[in-house]
């Protein structure tokens, strides 16, 4: 009962616009950075905590930081992991967990009723800094993303994306998709998952991010409670800088289907670097915006040569992948990439009409209200405002930044930062 009443309170509408979340920042006792957000319109709480333990820590065992997460939630301390889930259960909390290239993440949603709170916090602790590691629980996950890893090789989207991040990253850290490979992660021992936990989980590389119906002196409590039995450890190292290619290149995978899947870019921009909002919105109008895009126009509406055509800068740490794609049928992948490659030669040689700026505008600040307005969006933005240092007004100031982009900005930043002659580009398909 008390499950299906969280579930009802997760989907209710609108808690806080932008304006509203005000994110407060402080430093725990620990020396961790915490980030708060005060929602008092529903009485839950989201507590998440943040490590320095993404993917791109994997060294050259590819797998290693989503397979040790994977354990989290399994055995903890004394109990099992259906002990577990039932203490997690027994309150109505949900409990989750999830890995990117960057960050490795744990988190707890509940009901703030100091009762029901408690004992979800208390078996949420216990997970964070007592994970048993059994090995019975190892090779279990170990056997799943084997599996997962093998259903992954028979899918030419994923096998598109492997290859593709391969061709941008080459040997730096940001090659390897997070999953690992097969042969990888079957050469994973226990005891390597011990040792990276060790190094990374740890409150020197740690932010807690907090966000619900509390006020400034329980959150303090909670971050401080939160990472009370962790060590303090060490941060990680920075991670290297990106090397861009050289010169374009091309690479075909064949695989036995009736479409070939493309993918085709280059490295693109940090989450810190000035030029994400030109670059944000020049996208939006390039391929971002879905239906009013320039690719969608060009390559489905205009020639019927795929389904959908779309790009996007996924800024990270260090560069991210800029990327266009698309699916077409295997006897129209060279028309669909030429047509592809010449929207994008001449979206940069000549920048968006007025008339696309104001829209892309509209469009993006019009729709925002709507990416802020529940307790689950604010903490995942909350997250990234946190873990990539970004303005605490980030989010009262995101559409003004929006508003204030040029034409001349939009096109300088594309000339200067997206460069066909270096683009990798990588076809999976049959013929």
């Amino acid at each position: 009962m008390r499950f299906s009443f969280l579930a009802m309170l997760a989907l209710l509408v609108c808690q806080q616009a932008s304006a509203a979340a005000r994110i407060e920042h402080w430093l725990a006792a620990s020396g961790a950075r915490v980030y708060f957000v005060n929602t008092p319109a529903l009485p839950m709480l989201d507590v998440r905590v943040v490590f320095d333990a993404g993917s791109a820590r994997d060294g050259d065992q590819y797998g290693l930081a989503a397979l040790t997460m994977a354990l989290f939630g399994d055995s903890s301390g004394p109990w099992t992991a259906d002990q577990v889930a039932e203490q997690f259960e027994a309150v109505g909390a949900v409990f989750g967990n999830g890995v990117s290239e960057d960050m490795a993440w744990l988190s707890l949603r509940s009901l703030n009723e100091n009762a029901l709170f408690d004992k979800a916090f208390a078996t949420f602790k216990q997970v964070v800094a007592h994970p048993a590691f059994a090995a019975a629980d190892f090779q279990r996950e170990k056997n799943l993303m084997l599996a997962s890893l093998q259903q992954r090789q028979e899918t030419p989207g994923a096998v598109a994306s492997e290859a593709y991040r391969k061709a941008l990253y080459r040997d730096h850290p940001y090659g390897h998709l997070s999953e690992g490979r097969p042969e990888t992660v079957a050469a994973l021992e226990l005891p390597q998952l011990q040792d990276f936990y060790r190094r990374f989980y740890t409150t020197a590389n740690a932010i807690v991010v907090i966000v619900g119906d509390a006020d400034r002196r329980r959150a303090e409590r909670i971050a401080d409670d939160l990472l009370a039995d962790l060590p303090r450890g060490e941060k990680a190292p920075e991670l290297p800088e990106v090397v861009l290619p050289v010169a374009s290149s091309e690479s075909h995978v064949d695989f036995p289907s009736s479409q070939t899947h493309v993918l085709s870019g280059m490295p693109g921009v940090a989450r810190k670097e000035a030029d994400y909002f030109p670059l944000y919105v020049g996208n939006h109008i390039l391929g971002g915006g879905n239906l009013v895009s320039r690719l969608f126009n060009e390559v489905r509406e205009k020639r019927g040569l795929a389904y959908s055509a779309s790009s996007q800068f996924n800024p990270m740490y260090r560069p991210g992948p800029f990327t266009m794609g698309l699916q077409t049928r295997n006897d129209q992948t060279k028309q669909a990439v030429e047509v592809m490659n010449s929207t994008l030669r001449d979206f940069i040689a000549s920048g968006p009409s007025d008339a696309e700026l104001q829209a892309a505008k509209r469009n993006i600040t019009g729709g925002f209200a709507m990416r802020v307005d529940t307790n689950g969006k604010l903490l995942e933005y909350a997250t990234m405002i946190g873990f990539y240092q970004q303005p605490l007004d980030y989010l009262d100031t995101f559409s003004a930044k929006v508003e204030a982009v040029s034409a001349a900005e939009i096109g300088d930043a594309f000339r200067r930062r997206v460069k066909p002659e270096l683009f990798q580009t990588v076809t999976v398909g049959g013929g």
